[in-house]
């Protein structure tokens, strides 16, 4: 395997966590791994809501953070949520600093949304519905102008080199349909910053390349992995014949906007008293039924927004009108779709993970702020704050100046892929089998299934690490014998007593239960 030493800190991925942790690792030099064209295809960028942060007089970061508790079902790690929400506000002024436009006030104050589970309008916004985007393309501006920062596109991280217990390089490949022989880039450090899972699910919100490939090359390498069953369903997403599907924000029930079914009948006003904005499992829980029982769920924007739905939230009135939808007029179709996985690679508050010489932030990584259910527009703020803090540490474990030596790559021809009928069928069945309402017996074939898929293209070192994740949340939901926030078991309906306990689990034992499904089935 050719092999390649730089004195570079190798970040992989190549959204808002890894921009914004390649901004603060500056001037010492690093190195980005993006399977794609900088910014195309990141999930920060797809983010509607915006960022949490209690921006107003009224509010507090206790506050704040009580709200954090409160939706993660008790499994929050309360000093994460305290340190998380004291951070938010420096971070608002950051972006705003870099050239982020968010939306102001005519005294020149941000605009806050209300969205579901905040006790107060904290989420700040550009657009109506376009943060992500709009931070995005602020943090790209900024690294592009930033002499320290090498970005390799087109190339994808597909495994992590470990010598004597310590990761010492990723394994990188050409991002192509054809493939690639390997190379092995050896950095100063290494920092996993490439997005979560939802991809692994067939109807899900997050961009095509985010399907579970980090959390899984982690995980092969032997770190621990937290939370995992905990996959967030966006309650609203669009039902139209997209993949991904488009996202109907949750800002629009904070403007006033309310579910119904096609019968024009409100179904969340019995089901909490938070109605339209109670905790998002909730919601997605009775989206589901809903859809389950032919009912079509709808989010009927019409009386609370009107014709203004369409310049308050462009993305979303331009993703109905490519269907043939006047959201200002006819009420829109949705569904629960895969969208936030609050599990990942286990880390503590500067990033670390139980692998020494790697650190993680972004959505593959579990830091304990979100719990059992993520409040909403904690992502990106959770991305904002431990991207500093794994710079911030990074930088420190590093001794002297580095060398901002150029890296080029030059790949061969010459690997085997798994097609994509296997990629379809891996995730056809995390939909049906581990969605938004869970069983034993679907786990368990959900199991039996991956463990077939996996046998049969393992030479695909990245489709192992998609199979590796599905595993991983297939076993610790087949474990976790209750129903707590995002995870719903309908054999185990009811949380068991007290707090809940943060789940922790490495590959081998999670490929040992599904050896044992396997045995069971097959004798």
């Amino acid at each position: 395997m050719q092999l390649i030493q730089t004195d570079r800190v190798v970040i992989v991925g190549a959204g808002l966590a890894a921009l914004y942790a390649a901004l603060k690792l500056a001037p010492r030099p690093v190195v980005m791994i993006s399977p794609d064209d900088l910014g195309f295809g990141a999930s920060s960028a797809w983010a509607q809501g915006g960022v949490a942060a209690a921006m107003d007089q009224t509010d507090s970061p206790a506050a704040h953070a009580n709200d954090t508790q409160k939706a993660g079902a008790g499994t929050v790690v309360p000093e994460v949520a305290e340190f998380v929400t004291l951070a938010a506000r420096d971070h608002i002024l950051d972006l705003t600093e870099i050239g982020t436009a968010f939306d102001r006030t005519t005294d020149g104050g941000y605009v806050l949304s209300r969205e579901a589970a905040h006790s107060a309008a904290r989420v700040v916004r550009v657009l109506g519905d376009q943060a992500g985007a709009e931070i995005m393309r602020a943090l790209i501006a900024e690294v592009e102008a930033t002499p320290s920062i090498q970005v390799l596109e087109g190339v994808q991280a597909v495994a992590l080199d470990v010598t004597d217990g310590m990761v010492s390089g990723v394994k990188l490949t050409a991002s192509t349909s054809k493939g690639s022989k390997p190379i092995l880039l050896q950095g100063a450090a290494h920092l996993l910053a490439g997005g979560g899972s939802g991809g692994l699910y067939a109807l899900t919100t997050n961009p095509a390349r985010i399907r579970g490939q980090v959390i899984g090359m982690a995980a092969r390498a032997g770190a621990v992995i937290a939370d995992a069953e905990f996959v967030q369903f966006h309650p609203t997403a669009i039902d139209v014949d997209e993949d991904p599907a488009p996202l109907a924000t949750e800002a629009l029930r904070g403007e006033g906007a309310v579910l119904i079914n096609k019968d024009g009948t409100r179904f969340m006003t019995d089901a909490h008293p938070d109605v339209e904005l109670a905790p998002r499992d909730i919601v997605a829980r009775e989206i589901y039924k809903q859809t389950q029982a032919g009912n079509q769920p709808m989010l009927d924007t019409r009386d609370a927004l009107g014709e203004e739905v369409k310049t308050l939230f462009p993305s979303v009135a331009a993703a109905c009108a490519r269907h043939g939808i006047d959201p200002a007029t006819t009420a829109i179709p949705v569904a629960a779709a895969a969208h936030y996985h609050m599990g990942g690679v286990a880390t503590d508050m500067s990033g670390r993970c139980s692998l020494p010489g790697l650190w993680v932030c972004g959505e593959a990584a579990s830091t304990g702020l979100h719990g059992a259910n993520r409040l909403a527009s904690n992502g990106l703020l959770e991305a904002l704050v431990f991207a500093r803090a794994c710079a911030v540490d990074i930088d420190a474990c590093l001794m002297g100046e580095a060398q901002p030596d150029q890296i080029t790559l030059q790949f061969e021809d010459g690997a085997s892929l798994a097609p994509q009928e296997a990629i379809t069928a891996l995730r056809k069945t995390m939909t049906d089998c581990v969605g938004v309402v869970r069983d034993q017996d679907g786990l368990e074939d959900a199991l039996f299934m991956i463990d077939f898929l996996e046998q049969n293209h393992a030479a695909d070192e990245g489709f192992a690490n998609m199979c590796a994740t599905a595993t991983l949340i297939a076993a610790a939901a087949l474990a976790r014998q209750e129903s707590r926030g995002a995870h719903f078991r309908s054999d185990y309906p009811a949380p068991d007593e007290g707090n809940g306990q943060r789940s922790r689990m490495t590959y081998e034992t999670a490929r040992s239960i599904r050896n044992a499904i396997v045995k069971d089935t097959t004798q």
